[in-house]
């Protein structure tokens, strides 16, 4: 597996359109399947990928636990396969673009086996903390 690392910024067009950041181009020549994610992030997947996320949440929509199958319905109801045409774009419905509120500027950070597409200001909210980790000096 080839692992999806990085960051890069595009601008969503009039149309509801990304374009692909080139270094991802070749894992999605099939499509792909953008899902909600955590952070108020959506997720790029491969097919391969969505298959095994969608398994993992048809077996929380079988569950007993009601929160567990509200979350299960919320994130298979605004999953949707999209078409990356030979340009790298890609169209995103409006219910799921309102999701991750995205509207202009848009990063694509690569999560190691899949993609975020995130509105800048709350990836930043959201990954500052994470930078903590790698910034702090440790203790002498």
């Amino acid at each position: 597996m080839h692992y999806l690392t990085g960051r890069h910024q595009h601008t969503l067009d009039g149309k509801g359109r990304l374009v692909l950041p080139a270094k991802f181009r070749a894992e999605f020549q099939s499509g792909g399947w953008v899902a909600p994610e955590k952070g108020r992030s959506l997720a790029m997947f491969t097919v391969g990928e969505f298959t095994r996320r969608a398994d993992e949440y048809r077996i929380l929509s079988h569950s007993e636990n009601e929160f567990d199958r509200r979350r299960s319905l919320f994130w298979s109801s605004n999953s949707c396969e999209v078409e990356v045409d030979r340009q790298g774009r890609f169209a995103l419905p409006a219910s799921i673009r309102d999701i991750a509120q995205l509207d202009g500027e848009v990063l694509f950070i690569g999560h190691l086996d899949h993609i975020e597409i995130w509105n800048p200001e709350l990836f930043a909210a959201y990954a500052s903390s994470g930078g903590e980790y790698f910034t702090q000096v440790a203790p002498q």
